[in-house]
């Protein structure tokens, strides 16, 4: 007896559902119409999951539209505000390309959690965070050139001749592998790569893309880019090549204030093993988008996962668990950091000054990308601007993003104890926050007869006097002060820290090799460390 399910009934029968007469002969099944059947069928299970893989994309940008509208739900009243709406609250504006894609998610949440209004650039706000540079932005130009002291913008005018990649790489600062930009510096290229026959090389652009090992002999000798050394000894984890990511932050230019984020740092594995090495597989040696996050490290997963530590502090244990001293990578990373803003500095004032009311009204948070050899030496490959703080390829990565974001904004006095706006505050309401008594250092040498008279002011040594402040740098002290007090996991990079014996022990201005601006802010923290230790670091 046949047996056959239809619609999960059972029928039975003991004839075939269909039957053919004897007399009429069987067709045979050509060549031709099986091969077309078949490629019928490719076609439709193709186009099958080419509907679902589009249905999913679709599924996917109307959910991260939702939650893009759900997290900013609460702000949309404020958008377009010109007054600065009840209770006095404070505005951030924020500027990007399709926000609604939510790369800013982790930023509007942060800003909403400290008590920010949303607004337009022609309302009153006290916070501009643009994804993009701002500064040629004809729509911006004329509330940049405008701002109030109180008012902060997270970008620095002249940003790029740290962040642009070609600048950068020939700018012959040390940790940076040598490079050489075409077509200017051909010859030299040629020359060096003769007397180092071994190198690998890499070509790259501005825009870092398609950026692959070759043979000097099938680079591009002729048109707008630079050749760099590649690091040909890589230091690797589970067979892994990777690169460690620092948020670093600039609150200040002549003089100059940097900040590195010392809790965390952004770390990512290539997607494939490093062996055998193939330099025409790219994944074995440029970490893209589509990274290996340290949760997944076979030897790291343990520590990051059940035992809860950072990523730094993960990759710290792993390093110490083979014998070599982590501690060697963090001070070169942070000498590093230190000598490519110096380098940079004059261009950044040339780039900042007569064109703005203020110096202050600038910060900004970068991120530097380094690369470590086997011998823990690290090469720096590159600076970005508006670095990634999205969380949306890897979750688990949100509240490190979201931390960092918080920590930024109280390091530069903008997420605040006090929820008004940066503008105007009583007096009484900023000498709780920081007085003149906070700032001064160096008490027996003001009292000594070197300083004493206001013709001292001359001498370097007596600047930093009350009687020798100017309002300009009385303002430069108050906000260092601000900044160590909010920096929370933020630790100072320059000026260079010091311990208190170190401090005591200060070159004059003629024996050193800083600006005079510089060099006060130096002097500055080395007076504040000998008033107490936790201003040394």
């Amino acid at each position: 007896m046949l047996s056959r399910t239809l619609y999960g009934l059972e029928k039975k029968t003991d004839m075939p559902l269909f039957t053919r007469p004897s007399n009429v002969p069987v067709p045979p099944l050509s060549r031709a119409t099986g091969g077309k059947i078949s490629v019928i069928n490719i076609v439709a299970v193709v186009l099958f999951f080419g509907i679902c893989l589009t249905a999913l994309n679709v599924w996917e940008l109307r959910r991260m539209q939702n939650d893009h509208m759900n997290l900013h739900r609460d702000w949309s009243a404020a958008e377009g505000r010109t007054d600065r709406g009840v209770k006095d609250r404070p505005i951030a504006v924020i500027r990007g390309k399709r926000l609604e894609s939510g790369y800013l998610n982790h930023v509007f949440a942060v800003f909403k959690r400290i008590g920010y209004e949303r607004g337009l650039p022609e309302s009153s706000w006290d916070v501009m965070w643009a994804h993009d540079y701002p500064f040629t932005d004809p729509k911006l130009t004329p509330y940049l050139r405008s701002m109030k002291p109180h008012q902060k913008v997270n970008h620095w005018p002249g940003s790029g001749y740290i962040t642009n990649k070609m600048s950068l790489a020939t700018s012959d600062i040390h940790f940076i592998p040598k490079a050489f930009s075409l077509p200017h510096k051909k010859e030299e290229l040629l020359k060096h790569a003769e007397s180092n026959p071994k190198k690998m090389w890499v070509q790259k652009n501005n825009n870092h893309r398609g950026i692959r090992i070759k043979p000097l002999d099938q680079l591009d000798l002729t048109g707008e880019s630079f050749v760099q050394e590649y690091v040909d000894k890589p230091f690797l984890i589970d067979g892994r090549k990777f690169d460690i990511g620092i948020y670093t932050v600039v609150t200040s230019i002549d003089p100059l204030r940097v900040y590195m984020y010392e809790e965390e740092v952004l770390i990512r594995y290539c997607p494939k093993d490093y062996h055998p090495f193939d330099p025409n597989d790219v994944d074995k040696y440029v970490v893209g988008d589509d990274y290996t996050p340290t949760w997944k490290m076979t030897s790291l997963k343990e520590t990051y996962n059940r035992l809860q530590y950072s990523h730094k502090e993960t990759w710290n244990h792993y390093v110490r668990s083979i014998g070599k001293d982590p501690s060697t990578v963090w001070r070169d990373v942070k000498a590093s950091l230190r000598e490519v803003v110096l380098a940079k500095e004059p261009q950044l004032v040339d780039a900042l000054h007569g064109k703005y009311k203020s110096v202050r009204n600038f910060f900004e948070m970068v991120r530097f990308d380094f690369v470590v050899d086997e011998d823990l030496n690290i090469f720096l490959m590159e600076v970005n601007m508006s670095p990634n703080l999205s969380s949306a390829h890897t979750p688990a990565n949100k509240g490190m993003y979201e931390q960092i974001i918080f920590n930024l904004l109280s390091l530069v006095g903008v997420a605040r104890a006090i929820p008004t706006s940066l503008e105007g505050s009583p007096e009484d309401q900023n000498d709780m926050l920081v007085i003149e008594r906070d700032v001064q250092v160096y008490s027996d040498v003001c009292n000594s007869e070197t300083c004493r008279s206001t013709t001292s002011c001359t001498n370097t040594l007596c600047k930093l006097c009350e009687h020798c402040l100017t309002p300009d740098w009385r303002e430069h002290l108050k906000a260092a002060f601000m900044e160590h007090v909010g920096r929370r996991n933020f630790r100072r990079v320059c000026p260079v820290p010091m311990t208190q014996e170190e401090a005591a022990h200060t070159k004059v201005l003629s024996e050193s090799s800083l600006s005079e601006a510089n060099w006060l802010m130096d002097y500055w923290y080395r007076g504040k460390c000998l008033q107490d230790p936790v201003w040394c670091t």
